[in-house]
C-alpha cells in the first residue's frame, strides 16, 4: 500500500470539526471500540458517545464524538457526528452540573422521568468530564 494514512473527515451540525490525513482513528460505535488503519474494509456502523482518538505520527489527539454514524472505506473515514469536542472547548462546571442533574432523575425513577434519555445525559457527561483531563 503506497498511501500509509487515511483521510479523516468529522462533520457536526455546526461545523466541519476536522478533516486532515491520520495514521489511525479510533472510536467507539454501538457494538465496542473499533480502530481503523488505512486499506480497512468499507462499513457503515452507528456511533456511540465516546471520544475518539487521532493518531497522527508521534502526535494523539483527543476529542468526544457525540452519537451519529461513520463511513468507512479504505482511503476515508467519514464521521457524521452529533456533536464533537476538543478538550480545551469542554466547561468542566457544566459538564459536573449535567452529570449530578443526570444522577438525580436516575435515582428518582418516577413514571414521569425518561430513563434512557437521563442515562444518555449521564454518558455525555461522563465522557467530557473524561476528555476534560486532557486540556493542556
Amino acid at each position: 500500500m503506497a498511501n500509509k494514512k487515511t483521510l479523516l473527515k468529522i462533520i457536526t451540525p455546526e461545523k466541519n470539526f476536522f478533516d486532515e490525513e491520520v495514521d489511525m482513528a479510533i472510536f467507539r460505535t454501538i457494538e465496542g471500540d473499533m480502530g481503523v488503519l488505512p486499506g480497512h474494509t468499507p462499513l457503515t456502523t452507528i456511533l456511540s458517545i465516546g471520544i475518539i482518538k487521532i493518531k497522527q505520527g508521534e502526535q494523539e489527539k483527543k476529542a468526544t464524538l457525540i452519537g451519529g454514524f461513520a463511513e468507512i472505506q479504505p482511503d476515508r473515514i467519514t464521521i457524521l457526528a452529533d456533536a464533537a469536542e476538543w478538550p480545551d472547548e469542554i466547561d468542566k462546571e457544566r459538564a459536573e452540573a449535567a452529570k449530578r442533574r443526570a444522577e438525580e432523575r436516575l435515582a428518582i425513577k418516577t413514571a414521569d422521568i425518561n430513563i434512557a434519555r437521563a442515562e444518555a445525559a449521564l454518558k455525555r457527561a461522563l465522557v467530557r468530564l473524561e476528555l476534560s483531563q486532557y486540556t493542556d
